[in-house]
């Protein structure tokens, strides 16, 4: 029986660098986010959140990586690379109700649960992100 290895370090999710090792560091979270957009592309709860996309991926699956990787404690990636950001501001144009948020969070569930990351790092990143996700539908246009 595969066994996930316990988190070992010491400090607590959110802080520093935790987060961002715990996800595997920029490689992980590229990880996480493929599964994501693959989820994304192949559940039908998530044709409605897909429609939101443009066909091609690439430049969504890369602004997500560079975001997660800032938001859990690594290199402002998409900053250095895109612009600064506010994420329920950037997406107030979409039309995001509880249905969409929670199309988005399952596919983060399903993503974060194909990766080695320790349990109770996947339950901290499914619990940090729905903030975002709700914060999105409840600016939505």
């Amino acid at each position: 029986m595969n066994k996930r290895p316990e988190n070992t370090d010491s400090r607590q999710y959110g802080t520093e660098d935790a987060s961002y090792k715990a996800a595997g560091e920029l490689a992980g979270i590229t990880k996480l986010v493929d599964a994501f957009y693959d989820y994304m592309e192949s559940m039908p709860e998530a044709k409605i959140i897909r429609a939101m996309h443009p066909d091609d991926l690439s430049i969504s699956r890369d602004k997500l990586s560079c975001f997660l990787s800032g938001w859990l404690g690594g290199p402002k990636l998409f900053s250095e690379k895109y612009y600064s950001i506010r994420i329920p501001q950037a997406h107030k144009h979409l039309p995001v109700s509880s249905k969409e948020r929670d199309a988005w969070l399952l596919c983060m569930k399903k993503a974060a649960d194909d990766q080695p990351y320790h349990e109770s790092f996947k339950k901290y990143l499914l619990e940090q992100l729905y903030v975002p996700a709700e914060r999105i539908r409840q600016v939505s246009g």
